[in-house]
């Protein structure tokens, strides 16, 4: 696998809660430069850096990064987020309503949301390292049935990141038409191709483009 063939893959990502509009504006420049998949960036900066880099692929999240924020808070970052010029979303599913069993008002949630972004990409943040293995092939089936773009396995703020085990899990309970991103403390090149091998389409990291480039 091809350093350009990783990087096309890598939603370069910047979350920090102390990002400035410098180490904003550095990322997305990087992202053009090395033909990363997106950029990743706090809903904040969406209308900035559509207005600044036109031709850039621009992802945001909502629901960020614990997930239990009421429906209609996340259904309006979603609308803000596509009106500032949002191509693709990264939603926290509420874990709270899912370690509580409310497995319907989670598959009403993302259905909604996936209502506001229409066809632009949605991906389902489930944060792993929170759920049980029944739990995770719930998920799958949630994000199967209501038509979202991506599971993804976490926010990068949790107790731990992504494993090959989550994504072997995924690809046998996700079905045909999502697909998965990994995110969260993957912190070499060799893991990101372990984990592109492993099924991921996509791979979240702030790191990636310093990991093959420099």
């Amino acid at each position: 696998m091809t350093d350009q063939e990783i990087l096309a893959c890598v939603d370069h990502t910047l979350l920090k809660a102390t990002a400035t509009w410098d180490e904003i504006a550095k990322l997305c420049d990087e992202a053009i430069r090395y033909k990363t998949a997106s950029v990743c960036i706090p809903p904040c900066y969406v209308k900035r850096a559509r207005e600044a880099f036109p031709v850039l692929v621009v992802c945001t999240v909502i629901g960020f990064p614990l997930g239990y924020s009421v429906t209609q808070s996340k259904i309006a970052e979603a609308e803000t987020a596509m009106a500032d010029g949002a191509s693709e979303i990264d939603m926290v599913v509420n874990i709270a309503w899912l370690k509580s069993g409310r497995f319907d008002s989670v598959e009403d949630e993302i259905g909604r949301i996936k209502n506001v972004v229409k066809d632009a990409i949605l991906k389902v943040i489930i944060e792993t390292c929170c759920l049980t293995e029944q739990e995770k092939i719930r998920m799958c089936e949630i994000i199967a049935n209501v038509g979202a773009d991506y599971i993804k396995t976490s926010t990068g703020f949790g107790a731990a990141g992504a494993t090959l085990e989550d994504i072997a899990l995924f690809r046998t309970y996700i079905g045909k038409k999502a697909k998965i991103k990994a995110a969260g403390g993957i912190k070499t090149k060799e893991a990101m191709i372990a984990f592109l091998e492993a099924g991921c389409s996509r791979i979240g990291s702030s790191s990636a483009v310093d990991l093959i480039i420099r």
